[in-house]
């Protein structure tokens, strides 16, 4: 069995993929190109001109600016895979021949070291990503070449890696060192799947394996440039990067969280292709320590600013949290790796939490703003006082000096059609619900799966078959965690679920042109609560309904938001938000009211009815700046306000 071709029709998704294509990619390709109006310029392109000796001038911005133009690339190539399109493969093309231009004889490319310090390359693994760059490009060369058959950039990047593989490895004369930013790892993988070179499959293993290996590779390159050892991250130095302890030996996931998340996708992989039971182990251990101690409601990873990254269990502030958006990127291919290795729909169901709201928070629906730090509380009053604050950005930005998520964001959803299906011996499996179509094959014979739905706004999917004769096979249906009694019918007849730990439903038959099956996922609104080792959320509840967590804005519910508390009997209505286009809660509620003006005092607050209103979490500041609010007050534990006489007392449960 093989999948040929996913294409998404219509839907959240479908218009986030057209957002990439239609709005995202020429953006961006303004972006790298500095034309930009009032936005931080990029000096992407100035940089490689320079590298190729077709400009003068200085390098600018930061080390690791190609990166920028490779995930741009790859996000053209998914963008030409669904939608080819002559203008943008041009473009494609000029910038895959620059890339060539620039290159060095030897097969080395990256445009700082080429431009600023020459003579000092492979001399900061730790701090100047050569490697992480080179990883990227990697990536857009794969993606390109999978997409137009061109091999052009596969060529450039193949020579690139002949040289990686000459410095770096276990043998004599070559450096053991590995990146301080994770992502070649990863790269490598991908590239071995199309070239089938065991070199490059080697390479990833051996950067993956050396990694936290003593003498500490990082301390030793200091010493050979006259260094100290010295990192902005004092006694977590080695934790920042993963290097602190060898991978198997990792019992917690630490440091920067992006990195985190690329190395472990790279061990997923590698796990994959090795079978290698023991490394899949530590992703796994790792997996649940994030998944289930260091992990936002939204998907976010990464709790702080200090190290972009990672602290303790439990510690998930709201309205300091970092949660980059490249970090919940991260995470969702973290699992999309763990469910090639594993069918589970543990992983698809925070691959899914991660999407639909830590993701696709990062952008603006336009597609031309976006945010770096996804907090789930905003109060712009204090951000912009508060220095432990001052990295939460109140309203999404036009780019950003070190612009790593606008582009991230572009190649991931221009190619989430890939993830919504996959196969295995065993059968197809659904994974995500969108309005799509797949084609696969069984044997010889070709099926098409039809996916009907609203998804995540409506409970209802609908998939109908269309092959010729009859053809037995499984169909294994993703039922979401989150969904309480699911339902489903096969030609209109009722099944009984029995959901298995897996998470997966197995249908096994012999299918015939226009079978169908429909899954009735309920997703009433539910009152979610964090584990009260979570301090900041204690007393407070968040609001979800199926996959899509809500929150309060200002312009919905007026200022102070903390004031507001989630009435204990709340009276749920769904309605659809005229403005936004998408379905919100209205619940009732009340507002806490001094009667007077003391800081403090022994008089009770007023309890006054209101009605609030909550809308999806990623879909905040589409509207106009305020204040933002995920977890709120709950009145369930408060006791109940007697909103029968206005909120003039309260009533305690006995």
């Amino acid at each position: 069995m093989a999948i040929k071709r996913t294409v998404l029709r219509a839907g959240l998704l479908a218009q986030s993929e057209e957002v990439v294509r239609e709005t995202m990619i020429p953006y961006q390709w303004a972006a790298l190109h500095d034309e930009l109006p009032g936005a931080e310029p990029s000096h992407a392109i100035g940089n490689l001109l320079i590298a190729a000796g077709e400009k003068n001038g200085e390098y600018r911005g930061m080390v690791f600016q190609d990166s920028d133009v490779a995930k741009w690339l790859e996000a053209v190539a998914y963008r030409l895979a669904s939608h080819p399109d002559p203008e943008w493969e041009s473009k494609a093309d000029s910038l895959i021949d620059l890339l060539g231009r620039a290159q060095q004889p030897d097969g080395y490319l990256n445009s700082y070291y080429t431009v600023v310090e020459p003579q000092n390359r492979w001399t900061n693994l730790a701090a100047n990503h050569e490697l992480y760059c080179a990883g990227h490009l990697i990536e857009a060369a794969v993606a390109y070449y999978e997409a137009t058959g061109k091999d052009k950039l596969l060529q450039i990047v193949c020579k690139l890696v002949d040289h990686i593989d000459s410095v770096f490895g276990p043998e004599p004369g070559k450096k053991r060192g590995y990146p301080g930013h994770e992502e070649i790892e990863l790269a490598l993988i991908r590239l071995y799947r199309i070239t089938r070179n065991p070199r490059h499959l080697n390479l990833a293993r051996f950067f993956v394996e050396e990694r936290g290996r003593k003498p500490h590779y990082f301390e030793l390159e200091a010493k050979a440039r006259g260094e100290a050892m010295s990192s902005p991250w004092g006694q977590w130095a080695y934790h920042y990067s993963q290097s602190h302890l060898p991978l198997g030996e990792q019992e917690t996931v630490e440091g920067h969280s992006v990195r985190a998340m690329y190395l472990l996708i790279a061990a997923a992989d590698l796990a994959l292709e090795t079978n290698d039971g023991e490394l899949l182990a530590v992703c796994e251990r790792l997996w649940n320590n994030v998944v289930e101690s260091r992990m936002y409601l939204t998907g976010g990873i990464g709790s702080q600013e200090h190290g972009e990254g990672f602290t303790v269990d439990y510690d998930l502030p709201s309205d300091t949290a970092y949660a980059e958006t490249c970090a919940a990127i991260g995470l969702f291919l973290f699992g999309q790796r763990m469910l090639e290795n594993v069918p589970h729909g543990k992983y698809a169901d925070v691959m899914e939490r991660a999407l639909y709201n830590g993701i696709l928070s990062g952008m603006s629906v336009a597609g031309d703003r976006f945010f770096y730090v996804n907090p789930l509380e905003v109060s712009p009053s204090l951000n912009q006082i508060r220095r432990d604050q001052r990295h939460v950005a109140t309203t999404r930005q036009g780019w950003f000096r070190c612009a790593c998520c606008p582009p991230n964001l572009a190649r991931l959803l221009a190619s989430i059609n890939r993830y919504l299906y996959s196969f295995r011996q065993d059968g197809l499996y659904v994974h995500f619900f969108a309005q799509s179509e797949v084609e696969f094959t069984v044997g010889e014979h070709e099926v098409r799966l039809n996916q009907a739905t609203e998804y995540p706004w409506d409970e209802q999917v609908r998939l109908e078959l269309n092959l010729e004769g009859g053809l037995e096979f499984a169909l294994h249906l993703r039922l979401p965690g989150w969904c309480k009694q699911p339902e489903v019918k096969v030609n209109g007849q009722v099944v009984e679920v029995s959901v298995p730990d897996h998470g997966y439903l197995t249908l096994k038959r012999e299918w015939a042109k226009g079978d169908t099956v429909e899954l009735k996922l309920p997703m009433p609104v539910e009152r979610v609560y964090a584990n009260s080792k979570v301090r900041e959320t204690v007393g407070r509840v968040a609001l979800q309904r199926g996959p899509i967590v809500y929150c309060l804005e200002e312009v919905d519910n007026g200022p102070n938001l903390p004031a507001l508390v989630l009435g204990a009997e709340p009276d749920f209505r769904v309605v659809l938000d005229p403005e936004l286009g998408v379905p919100a809660i209205l619940a009732k509620g009340y507002r806490l009211e001094n009667s007077g003006q003391d800081l403090y005092t022994t008089v009770v607050p007023k309890a006054v009815p209101t009605e609030m209103k909550a809308v999806p979490y990623y879909i905040w500041d589409n509207r106009r700046p305020g204040e933002m609010l995920v977890w709120m007050t709950d009145g369930c534990l408060l006791g109940k306000p007697d909103l029968r006489n206005g909120g003039e007392g309260h009533e305690r449960d006995s």
